[in-house]
């Protein structure tokens, strides 16, 4: 994920209720270029969403009618890759954590300094670019009794089906692209989730990995594709 491009004139779709906070946000993101279209609750927001295109969204959680855990599953059942950056005032890690299993893609905590929204909403851009590249070049993947479709995160693993969150896609992208390769905890956060170090604990990427080994391996004590290397991290073995 090096390459350089320009995200200028990607749409977001802000949704934010504390109309100060929202003019500032959309004040400065129209200055970095980007087009953005303002929803003060979670009813406009799926409105809005249902009606237009998308590049990303940022979508606070404590908004009017629908907050933005029930808007980010609605949003996900149509569109299973739409980059979510989601923002609330709640400080615990349990919180932060159910935001991503949900389908967050990123996190911010208020307050947060707007430098740091722009990084997150580029860096996300980012990623969106290089999986939609990769997915591509290679929508689907098989190895094992597994098929894993990146267009729209449906999954089988024997006769079984089920379907991937985003950020479990990105980890098996990531995984998978680096086949062969010991991946760290910490380039996993960084690269998944473009978080700083420390930031999240890496058993984070822990949790996620017993969960991916659940739906991939035949006997996920004893996994055969995503091992573990003691003391450096996982490594994707395709047999």
């Amino acid at each position: 994920m090096n390459k350089m491009y320009n995200y200028a004139g990607s749409k977001i779709l802000l949704v934010e209720d504390e109309e100060t906070l929202a003019i500032g946000l959309e004040y400065n993101l129209v200055q970095e270029q980007y087009k953005v279209v303002r929803a003060e609750d979670g009813k406009k927001a799926i409105e809005y969403f249902n009606r237009e295109e998308f590049d990303l969204i940022i979508l606070d959680i404590m908004i009017p009618y629908f907050d933005g855990f029930e808007v980010a599953r609605r949003i996900r059942e149509k569109s299973p890759q739409m980059p979510i950056l989601m923002l609330t005032a709640r400080t615990s890690a349990k919180d932060r954590i159910e935001g991503l299993e949900i389908g967050a893609d990123d996190y911010l905590t208020k307050p947060f300094h707007l430098d740091e929204l722009l990084l997150r909403v580029k860096g996300m851009l980012k990623r969106k670019r290089w999986y939609q590249e990769i997915t591509a070049n290679q929508p689907e993947y098989s190895f094992g009794d597994n098929v894993i479709n990146f267009e729209n995160l449906s999954c089988r693993s024997g006769r079984k089906e089920f379907r991937l969150t985003p950020q479990e896609a990105l980890i098996m992208r990531y995984l998978i692209n680096r086949k062969g390769k010991i991946v760290s905890r910490q380039e996993l956060l960084e690269n998944v989730w473009n978080v700083k170090p420390g930031e999240f604990e890496t058993r984070t990427i822990d949790n996620f990995i017993v969960r991916l080994r659940k739906y991939f391996e035949p006997y996920p004590v004893k996994p055969v594709y995503i091992k573990s290397v003691r003391g450096a991290g996982y490594i994707f073995i395709d047999k």
